[in-house]
């Protein structure tokens, strides 16, 4: 169970108490300022009974304890603690005795303040000693001091093991609390950004007939809120950490995909985000010129790793070209304006006088993803070129034109079963023929003006064939998209990117599906995601395993897996948003609905979104017709 509100997180068990193992403990910027938190109640431990995070930031743990050890079976006292990512733990004793009862409490204290990694590979060191500090016990090492502070004072602290003790008088029917802060020394307290009354996200919120849909909507404003992080030298601007426990760092190309996902939250996050990213951009001349930089990622059995760099570059001008037409301020958008031009003539400067993107590294494969993301940045590039009166938007289309002959004569691959996209082309020009959820990516073409979506690589012909692979029993394990088909060599339910389902590459499948008409697949992948997050508590993990949904089964979690994830929390935004089919074009002051008319989760409202910088609501009725219910003043309904 991990609390988080960055740069705070407090990971426990469901048992509640904090035992020093593994990853327990309270955190701030990945030190492990508190390891262990015991407690005992009349000298026993309480019986564990619950354990739920009641929101992002927040888990609260249930205990009960009988006073006389040879009472009835019934007990007596009821413990509960509340632990907050702030480095917060509070413990009341409620009692439902007919006596007043008086109570001995032991806390037991210690830390290591290793560093999250070490922690994660096996090396963190053992305790360190404590001394008692003025109402609590304080621990030093040479790379800082924590300490931690009681309210009320205990009546007694013993630094040699740790331990704070008190004797609190209960009265009948009633209850006595204690207070634990857990503080890095030398440091404020913790303010988690999406806490502030300045967070960069709309509170938005669902209603509907399925129960499932306010929840998960709800959840993943929360998670999205708790991993907003400040760019220390600049505080105004706020982009999202990768996930907990793991990544709580700046990952380039997920947090532009992720603030591209939440859009329909406003465009204040984009706009932290991408000017965050501007301040990266590699300068001066040479091959990597214009670049964002970013670090390798797995790519999976049949591939060498790709570079997220590249990735990220292709994103920066695919968000602010679609921010402003979800109604980024004109100022904003012409601050950025010169870094999206400089990603875009990197763009060109990379293909030369060729129509595909290849790998950075020398002998590198031509990734079929890569093309998708290449191809539609050139498209949204040059329209928001063109909007913006600078030139080379043309010279963008046509090389884009060029991808798209070249594509569908050269990625696709016939077969019997009517051909498939490949994964990649080696530097030879042989085919990697494997299906995996990369090619999700090819449907995803960005928001032109008008509501209208930019054309994609593959012909109508090639998208039917590929929707019908995405909704196969091959891709589609019933919880969502599987990273490489069932049935290809080197298929690992567990795999990163060779078959565990990614839930940012589902939204994406789902998304396209919907936008190019398939709404049967799309519909098949969205009840899966929406069936694994009543699993998992509505609070969508990075991925988990791609086993095949069966009668009465759960989705397996993946070790690995961030929970909660920026991606994956941005990908419940536009799963239910793409149930709407919203499409603003805020420059033209007009929003164009495209909502599934098959209402695959029925009547569904969403409030709360902002389009054009102003509250937005819409509604879809049980057969499929979206009526707007809240818009800014001037807002048209496009056609």
């Amino acid at each position: 169970m991990i609390c988080v509100g960055l740069p705070g997180l407090a990971i426990s068990t469901d048992q509640g108490q904090l035992t020093g193992r593994g990853l327990e403990g309270f955190y701030r910027a990945g030190r492990r300022i508190l390891a262990r938190c015991q407690l005992r109640v009349a000298g026993r431990e309480p019986l564990a009974v619950q354990a739920r995070m009641t929101s992002a930031d927040r888990a609260r743990f249930v205990g009960t304890l009988r006073a006389a050890p040879h009472g009835g079976p019934d007990p007596e006292v009821v413990v509960e603690r509340t632990r907050t990512a702030d480095g917060t733990e509070r413990i009341t004793l409620h009692s439902a005795a007919s006596r007043p009862l008086r109570l001995p409490v032991e806390v037991a204290l210690g830390t290591d303040l290793a560093d999250l990694g070490a922690i994660a590979a096996g090396r963190a060191g053992p305790e360190l000693p404590a001394s008692v500090r003025d109402a609590g016990l304080r621990w030093s090492c040479a790379t800082g001091t924590a300490s931690v502070t009681a309210d009320p004072p205990p009546s007694d602290a013993l630094a040699s093991a740790g331990l704070l003790r008190w004797d609190l008088d209960v009265p009948p029917g009633g209850s006595a609390c204690v207070e634990l802060r857990v503080r890095l020394d030398g440091v404020g307290p913790i303010r988690a950004v999406g806490r502030v009354a300045t967070s960069p996200l709309a509170p938005a919120r669902a209603t509907g007939d399925d129960p499932r849909v306010p929840a998960l909507l709800s959840t993943s404003v929360e998670d999205l809120q708790a991993l907003l992080v400040r760019d220390p030298a600049h505080p105004t601007d706020t982009h999202l950490a990768a996930g907990a426990p793991w990544r709580c760092g700046l990952a380039p190309a997920e947090a532009l995909a992720a603030a591209r996902m939440t859009l329909p939250l406003g465009t204040r996050l984009a706009a932290g985000t991408l000017r965050t990213l501007a301040r990266t951009q590699v300068t001066g001349k040479g091959p990597q010129a214009g670049m964002i930089p970013g670090p390798r990622r797995d790519a999976g059995a049949h591939l060498p790793p790709g570079c997220t760099g590249t990735e990220a570059t292709l994103l920066f001008p695919v968000l602010l070209a679609e921010a402003r037409r979800w109604g980024l301020p004109d100022q904003d958008t012409e601050e950025l304006l010169p870094t999206a031009e400089r990603c875009l003539t990197w763009l060109r400067a990379a293909v030369g006088e060729g129509p595909y993107l290849c790998d950075p590294r020398p002998s590198g494969p031509v990734r079929c993803e890569t093309q998708a993301h290449a191809h539609r940045a050139a498209l949204l590039g040059a329209d928001l070129l063109d909007a913006c009166g600078r030139p080379d938007g043309d010279g963008l289309r046509e090389w884009a034109r060029t991808a798209r002959f070249a594509f569908r004569r050269d990625f696709w691959i016939d077969d019997p079963g009517g051909g498939r996209p490949a994964a990649a082309r080696t530097a030879d020009g042989r085919l990697v023929p494997h299906l995996g959820a990369a090619t999700a990516h090819l449907l995803d073409c960005g928001l032109l003006g008008g509501g209208e979506h930019a054309p994609g690589l593959l012909d109508k012909v090639q998208t039917e064939q590929l929707a019908r692979l995405l909704g196969s029993p091959v891709m589609d394990s019933g919880w969502g998209l599987r990273g490489l088909g069932a049935k290809e060599a080197g298929h690992n339910p567990f795999g990163h990117r060779s078959g565990a389902v990614r839930v940012h590459e589902t939204a994406v499948a789902v998304a396209g599906l919907a936008a190019s008409g398939y709404e049967k697949e799309a519909g098949s992948l969205l009840r899966g995601v929406l069936a694994a997050a009543e699993a998992f508590g509505h609070r969508l993990p990075e991925m988990y395993a791609g086993e095949q949904r069966t009668e009465g089964s759960a989705p397996l979690p993946h070790p690995a897996a961030c929970r909660p994830a920026a991606t994956a929390a941005a990908a419940g935004v536009l799963l239910l948003t793409t149930l709407a089919g919203i499409r603003p074009d805020a420059p033209a002051g007009t929003v164009t609905l495209r909502p599934l008319p098959s209402a695959p989760l029925g009547e569904i409202g969403l409030t709360g979104l902002r389009v054009a910088g102003a509250p937005f609501s819409v509604r879809v009725s049980r057969l499929g017709l979206a009526m707007v219910e809240e818009a800014a003043d001037g807002l048209q309904l496009g056609a």
